[in-house]
């Protein structure tokens, strides 16, 4: 049944997901809402409740990891991004804030969006800019899934219940443990760097002689 799939909880679940699919905790279906959206749409849901859910959920997820990029700094982002994409990351977000953030935030996988909603707190992009930013993309990216599964949903239902029959107890549960398990692993990273970055500032502090004096 479809509903015993990653919609086991039914809207409350799509929220949920919603918010970790825009943080910087990885999902493992990359665009998970967007198919929550395309299928909850074709099933006749009320196209504007769906995307305020999302638009909602997703605003949260962004909110948590720009104050996990202001928590962690530069520091915590070069750790987990190959330097090539760290360094694009950087140099658009000093140069184009609003584009680096709208863009990956619209645009489908594989479009990488967590370094740059963590760059964006590490960077000090003002909160209220954040926010409009990726809110009003979300809500746009959102709105065109929607309107697939307003338009196209019948051909995504009978290949999602196919899809669904073989698979569905086990990508349910695969997914709610990995999400789990990357959110243990992502606070305790974000612990380790905040306690060494402030141990970092302690030393240093005690090591400048006009601070002892």
């Amino acid at each position: 049944m479809l509903l015993h799939l990653l919609f086991s909880l039914g809207l409350t679940g799509m929220f949920l997901v919603s918010i970790v699919d825009s943080s910087f905790v990885p999902l493992p279906i990359p665009g998970m809402t967007d198919i929550m959206l395309v299928v909850y749409a074709a099933q006749r849901a009320n196209p504007w409740l769906l995307i305020a859910i999302a638009t909602a959920g997703s605003a949260l997820g962004g909110l948590f990891s720009h104050k996990v990029g202001q928590a962690g700094g530069l520091a915590f982002i070069e750790k987990r991004t190959p330097p090539k994409i760290f360094k694009r990351v950087t140099g658009w977000m000093e140069s184009h804030a609003i584009l680096a953030v709208a863009l990956p935030a619209i645009l489908p996988p594989p479009m990488p969006l967590s370094p740059f909603v963590l760059a964006a707190g590490a960077l000090k992009m003002s909160r209220k800019k954040f926010m409009t930013t990726f809110t009003l993309s979300r809500f746009v990216r959102h709105s065109i899934a929607v309107w697939l599964g307003v338009h196209y949903g019948r051909n995504v239902l009978v290949l999602w219940r196919e899809f669904s029959t073989t698979w569905g107890t086990t990508i349910l549960v695969v997914i709610w443990t990995v999400i789990a398990i990357t959110v243990a692993y992502a606070l305790w990273q974000l612990w380790k760097t905040s306690h060494s970055v402030g141990a970092t500032k302690k030393r240093a502090k005690s090591l400048d002689p006009a601070a002892a004096g």
